[in-house]
């Protein structure tokens, strides 16, 4: 072990040493690069840059992570998102303060060195050698500059961070070699443009806009020169000198930056005792982000609209591809979102079901015709806490959605009744529709039959409701025995060819089983976007629009901007116009008066079906209008809550029916969001009302099947059993629909608020 002197300083073998240290250091980074010596750039010789590697693209142009904006179709915005809270700006955009501030107090000879600092990098050396490590670096603005590049694109991830960070002679070296290409190839003021712009100031704000905006609630090009102080301060260490947890700190700090402006004659020593003085005068603005801030309680749209991004292929080939472009941000994202609508929406949801309440309400809007959703939203705000929930229950599982949807009831009928006009049956179909029946035997499937192998029944609502009936009045009162003799006559095909023309499938993507319950009563779950696109195209004379929620996407890299290719509604017809003109026609009787009277609308054309499941578990109104089509479900997301005896939103209600809650929420959403819209008519067809006595008794022409698959014996394929118990709908005299089918304990995984939630 060497031995030190009696004085205390250091050995000859350790001064032996040192002087090697410092001369294979300095020797190696005089190997590596080529110190400043002459010119703007003082490279030694102008062979030394030819042999580095090509200067990478993202330091000449960082791909700086910024904040994305969303906007509705109006061009207000929603929210911001984010992950670096960063807007940037061009160099003449910045303060002149700003700039001679960052300058003095990182790296005042900047103007006069090259990427390099000679003298700084040899005091390091020397510093360094004598700790045996680095504790001391002489790092100019563009070495900084070139570090922070590297961090940058590290993003969140720790050991990429590290990597970058990392405290060794390698990692000064390459920094040292891109830094002299840097200056070659952009020069001091892009340098000084693109260090400011990337820096981190604290309090979630990267870039000097976003720190301008943090701290003093203004733009970078108005800060004064004690805010310039302050904020150059800041970079060395945000945390130690953050003003807003430490006024005292920052203050010395913002002093030293200005006492340092002085000494290099930036600013005269009176402009500098006089800025000192002042208080820091900071205006902070809390930043803001995520879609849980989007204005108008539209932040279920907002994740809706995260969830398109990140999952459709047009945006990128594989997920990581698409959550590095969102990711990076700097997008402008126009969305489709009605600022009218969604207001409107939101309104009625929370007037007609308070949050507090046991069951939970959405709805969602979509234009005919174009598929364009215009709002989305329901009575749980998003959020963590109690009684919020982050699942949109509005669209499919695998954009945020529920594990399934919801079980639909009888508002899966006018796809059978369309599937059937389409097979050719006319408008006046009638079937013997008897009070109680057992279902078919068979039933014709496309690939197989199904069997009714456990003699399954089901009932209409009340004992009442006995057949003959003819379309018109079957659908009116949501007759379930009619619906379930249709399917027999037409087979279950014919419905699966028009629910897949219409976008139909289960809230998990998958699509509808072939089983009566599922082909005719609403056993299935489903969404309310998936509900209104399908029933936008009865409105729309046959045509089915693909939802879609973006209209376009600029997206800015550095200071510049391009145009991102969006997905876009494919249309298609669905069925005939003239097969969607009768189903209006039915439909518009459902309103008029049928089970759908408490939801029409009194000032325009309208249309709807009222659904209710088995044990009130699920209660739905789907409704539209020729330009405007939407779908309300009321239920428990758990599907535990039976909205029996129940007070929602203040009102009691003995039993809860489609026509009951989720109807007056969807005249209430809809008759905001078309105030002052134009209102056009459907064309109509005239269908005969038929002659119930002419053929009552007739039990024959489709023995019938209706929607309580009893506990579930007919959901999903026979999942255990069951005995039937029918349920039907039409109810109270055939105005109020009652349930269509049971629901096995469990098969709902529910979301958000309760046991066997998604999350």
């Amino acid at each position: 072990m060497p031995k030190k002197r009696s004085g205390g300083g250091l050995s000859s073998t350790q001064q032996a040493a040192k002087f090697l240290g410092v001369s294979v250091l300095a020797g190696a980074v005089m190997a590596g690069i080529a110190l400043p010596a002459v010119g703007a750039l003082g490279l030694a010789a102008k062979g030394s840059v030819e042999s580095f590697d090509e200067l990478p693209a993202n330091l000449k142009t960082p791909p700086l992570s910024q904040r994305t904006t969303i906007l509705d179709a109006d061009g207000g915005q929603i929210a911001t998102v984010y992950s670096r809270d960063r807007t940037v700006v061009d160099l003449k955009d910045i303060s002149p303060y700003m700039q001679k501030a960052i300058v003095a107090i990182e790296d005042s000879r900047f103007y006069e060195h090259g990427a390099v600092d000679l003298k700084g990098v040899l005091r390091a050396l020397n510093k360094n050698a004598r700790s045996g490590g680095v504790s001391e670096g002489a790092s100019t603005l563009t070495q900084q500059y070139v570090k922070n590049v590297f961090v940058e694109e590290a993003g969140d991830d720790p050991t990429k961070v590290a990597q970058a960070t990392q405290q060794t002679i390698g990692r000064k070296i390459r920094e040292l070699k891109y830094a002299i290409q840097v200056e070659e190839e952009l020069g001091k003021k892009k340098i000084l443009e693109n260090y400011l712009n990337i820096t981190f100031f604290g309090q979630q704000a990267y870039g000097i806009e976003a720190a301008a905006q943090r701290y003093f609630s203004k733009p970078a090009k108005d800060l004064n020169l004690q805010e310039s102080a302050l904020l150059a301060g800041l970079v060395q260490s945000p945390s130690r000198y953050d003003p807003v947890n430490d006024e005292a700190e920052a203050t010395k700090r913002r002093n030293t930056v200005i006492h340092r402006m002085a000494e290099v004659g930036d600013i005269s020593q009176e402009q500098a005792d006089e800025a000192a003085r002042t208080p820091l005068g900071l205006n902070v603005s809390r930043p803001e982000n995520g879609c849980i801030t989007a204005v108008a309680d539209a932040s279920f749209f907002c994740d809706y609209v995260r969830e398109v991004f990140l999952s459709d292929p047009v945006f990128g080939k594989t997920k990581e591809d698409r959550a590095k472009i969102w990711n990076q941000g700097g997008l402008t994202i126009r969305t489709t979102l009605d600022p009218q609508a969604q207001k409107s929406v939101q309104e009625s949801l929370t007037s007609h079901v308070d949050q507090s309440d046991s069951v939970a309400a959405a709805s969602t809007l979509v234009e005919p015709g174009t598929g364009k959703i215009v709002a989305m939203g329901q009575s749980k705000p998003y959020g963590y806490g109690k009684d919020e929930t982050e699942i949109n229950y509005s669209v499919d599982s695998a954009l945020g959605g529920s594990n399934f949807g919801f079980p639909t009831g009888s508002t899966f009928k006018p796809f059978v009744a369309a599937a059937a006009l389409e097979e050719g049956r006319p408008p006046t179909q009638s079937y013997s529709a008897p009070y109680e029946m057992p279902y078919p035997q068979t039933v014709r499937g496309c690939e197989r039959p199904w069997v009714n192998d456990a003699n399954y029944k089901l009932t209409n609502e009340n004992e009442t409701e006995v057949g003959p009936y003819a379309l018109k009045e079957a659908m009116a009162k949501s007759v379930n025995t009619y619906f379930v003799q249709m399917i027999e006559d037409i087979g279950m095909c014919p419905v699966v060819n028009m629910t897949d023309k219409l976008g139909v499938v289960q809230g998990n993507g998958k699509k509808i089983p072939q089983v009566p319950s599922s082909m005719t009563l609403g056993s299935t779950g489903l969404s309310p976007l998936t509900m209104a696109s399908a029933y936008a195209a009865f409105a729309s004379r046959g045509m089915y629009c693909t939802p879609v929620a973006i209209e376009s996407i600029t997206q800015k890299i550095g200071n510049r901007e391009k145009s991102l290719e969006v997905p876009k509604s494919t249309c298609s017809r669905a069925m005939s116009e003239k097969t969607a003109d009768t189903v209006n026609t039915l439909l518009q009787g459902v309103v008029d008066s049928g089970t759908g009277q408490e939801a029409g609308l009194s000032d325009r054309d309208n249309a709807g079906k009222t659904g209710t499941t088995d044990e009130r578990r699920n209660a739905w109104f789907v409704g539209y209008t020729p330009n405007m089509s939407g779908a309300v479900w009321v239920g428990s997301a758990t599907q535990k809550v039976e909205m029996k005896n129940i007070t929602i939103g203040g009102t009691y209600h003995e039993l809860v029916f489609g026509g009951a809650v989720p109807g007056p929420i969807w005249r209430d959403a809809m008759t905001g969001a078309l105030s002052g819209k134009d209102s056009p008519s459907f064309n109509l067809v005239n269908i005969p009302d038929a002659d119930r006595d002419q053929d009552r008794g007739d039990d024959g022409g489709g023995r019938g099947n209706d929607g309580d698959n009893g506990d579930g014996g007919l959901i999903g394929g026979l999942i255990g059993g069951g005995n039937g118990n029918g349920g039907g709908n039409g109810g109270g005299g055939g105005t109020e629909p009652d349930p269509s089918f049971s629901i096995p304990e469990g098969f709902i995984q529910g979301q958000g608020n309760g046991p066997g939630g998604r999350r």
